[in-house]
């Protein structure tokens, strides 16, 4: 059970920063260069960005391609000395896929 504790939170974790990365603004460079540190906005929230905010449907999609990632490392690890490997990756992919088939809160 512990084993498997490991991959759920393994797999969350990474496929959590994939989402909240695939959520950053990307970086204006011209409206970086040129400003003078004296110019630059000081104060709490100062240089916060609203964040981009995902469809279900591409967060769907996210979480798809992450467990379909680990399944495709997993079919390569075919040495029998990464078989824990390859088979901790398929319990990722698991987690992950579950997760796509479970309804969300609130939805009967």
């Amino acid at each position: 059970m512990r084993a498997r504790d490991k991959a759920a939170v393994s797999a969350l974790r990474t496929t959590l920063a994939a989402l909240d990365n695939a959520e950053a603004v990307p970086l204006d460079e011209a409206a970086l260069k040129g400003v003078a540190l004296e110019n630059a906005p000081v104060g709490a929230g100062a240089t916060e960005a609203v964040r981009q905010e995902l469809s279900e449907g591409t967060v769907a999609e996210m979480v798809r391609a992450e467990a379909a990632e680990r399944l495709e490392a997993a079919e390569q690890l075919t040495a029998p000395a990464h078989a824990d490997r390859a088979e901790r990756l398929r319990a990722e992919a698991a987690v992950l896929l579950r997760f796509l088939e479970e309804p969300g809160p609130g939805v009967a």
